[in-house]
């Protein structure tokens, strides 16, 4: 049997056991890739919700080589079962043309998670709950126990306001969730949370629960993605049990919904989200929605619910800048010490991924999981070789053309500098420079740019490159135009 994460080989053992023991490393590294090839492609099938709903949370788990079983977990019992029944003939498919010794695909719970029952609307409560962090968005409420209302309505536990990063691009949506969250009376309602997908939205929808519930811990929240109100709100009217869904879903002190956009085109929902949504704003009730596009860029949706949407606070969240980026990889290298991860690394994947914060953290995690589960050293050369997919989907084109035209721009000096055989300081230091860039932004080698250069030789190119560096270290003002220069060429 194959763990992923777990070392089967035992120091004590000798030789042998070590041999075993990187053996089984190895095939639990190539089970994780194969599983991000089947990913990527059942998210390209099945769109961005139904992926990032039921076949995200999935972990791997052993794999049985005598009898060719693969076991696949999910948090809990609701979304293994929603999985086994929509997705299990698929997922075997997948296998088995990925890797033809998985001849049978077993989808569970993880033995070592709890198991909790499925939702329900109709209990005599009203109330369902599901684990805390189960990432499937249903119908997730607080649920009334001996000692009044629990704290697990389907949040997150890792998704807290202390857990989030901010910086220029995200502070006023965060500081607006925040306030959203306290105690007193808010002084705008709805919180309409505007974000790219992976900026950081749904964490703040998670975090203003969290919050709440610290300070009201007898409240009732309401979390869910549109997607699933949709969902819940057609089974009640095919149940012909409307009442009960309309009184229990306007009883709650915070309402929590996101991907709202989901909700196009779908009047009679619309309808019901709309006289919710008055309904506690009339009684001073919370209300956060999250969507990657801002109210007014909803197609679809009628003009009065466009209008709630808006009337309170529209906040945006914009694509991370490189400072947030670093400050972001810092903080999650705390959950890997003692592992030492080198700054040039950090550097590498701030400056490189910068589509979204989630293939940040993802190319990190599996940059850290490769190198614990092959035993290697996290380095540079580690990082482009294992982080190739993501580093190819971010990478922007960017010419060693284009940054002798920027620099020579930025030091005021003429293009032709570049590749003139003058050795003016006031030429030498840009040329230098535009060196660096060329080594740090694009994929040349270095007799490849001293070419570019005006037929310099590579150790030429070398010498720039570690002078600039050495540079920025010691005097801020290098260091100052070298980040300007970047964020130009970047932006």
């Amino acid at each position: 049997m194959i763990r992923i994460g777990a070392h089967a080989g035992h120091p004590a053992a000798g030789g042998e056991s070590r041999k075993v023991g990187q053996i089984e490393d190895q095939e639990a590294v190539d089970l994780a890739a194969d599983w991000a090839d089947i990913s990527q492609g059942l998210r390209k099938d099945l769109g961005h919700q139904l992926f990032s709903q039921w076949i995200r949370p999935i972990q791997l788990g052993g794999f049985c080589k005598d009898t060719g079983t693969l076991d696949l977990y999910l948090p809990t019992e609701f979304s293994a079962n929603w999985v086994q029944d929509r997705f299990h003939d698929r997922l075997s498919l997948a296998w088995k043309i990925a890797r033809g010794e998985v001849r049978n695909v077993r989808i569970g719970v993880h033995p070592g998670r709890r198991k909790l029952g499925d939702i329900d609307l109709r209990g005599q409560d009203g109330f369902g709950h599901r684990a805390a962090n189960d990432a499937v968005p249903g119908m997730a409420m607080a649920s009334i126990g001996e000692h009044g209302f629990t704290s697990s309505v389907g949040l997150d536990p890792s998704l807290t306001f202390a857990a989030f990063v901010t910086g220029s691009t995200n502070v006023l949506a965060f500081n607006a969730a925040e306030r959203m969250a306290k105690t007193e009376t808010p002084q705008f309602s709805p919180l309409y949370l505007k974000a790219a997908t992976g900026q950081g939205k749904t964490h703040l929808l998670h975090a203003v629960g969290h919050s709440y519930l610290q300070g009201h811990p007898r409240a009732r929240i309401f979390y869910c993605s549109a997607e699933r109100f949709m969902i819940e709100f057609v089974q009640a009217l095919r149940q012909n049990e409307m009442m009960e869904f309309k009184a229990r879903l306007r009883a709650f002190d915070l309402l929590l919904v996101d991907d709202i956009q989901f909700i196009i085109g779908k009047a009679a929902a619309q309808e019901e989200l709309l006289y919710t949504i008055d309904a506690l704003l009339a009684e001073g009730k919370r209300l956060v929605f999250a969507a990657d596009r801002a109210p007014q860029a909803l197609d679809g949706v009628e003009p009065r619910l466009l209008s709630r949407l808006s009337m309170g606070l529209v906040a945006d969240i914009q694509s991370a800048d490189i400072e947030l980026r670093r400050s972001i990889l810092e903080s999650k290298l705390t959950r890997f010490a003692p592992l030492e991860v080198p700054a040039d690394v950090i550097e590498f994947l701030a400056r490189t991924i910068n589509r979204n914060v989630r293939e940040l953290v993802g190319g990190l995690n599996k940059l850290i999981a490769y190198a614990q589960l092959t035993g290697q050293t996290v380095s540079l050369q580690l990082a482009e070789e294992q982080l190739t997919d993501i580093l190819s989907a971010n990478r922007k084109r960017i010419t060693i053309d284009e940054i002798q035209r920027t620099v020579c721009q930025f030091y005021r000096v003429d293009r032709s500098e570049m590749s003139s055989k003058r050795r003016a300081r006031a030429v030498v230091r840009p040329r230098q420079v535009a060196m660096y860039l060329a080594k740090v932004l694009t994929p040349r080698s270095y007799p490849e740019i001293g070419r570019k250069f005006g037929g310099r030789d590579h150790s030429t190119v070398i010498h720039a490159v570690r002078l600039i560096e050495d540079l920025r270290k010691r005097d801020a003002d290098m260091d100052g135009d070298v980040r300007s220069l970047l964020r130009q060429l970047e932006s």
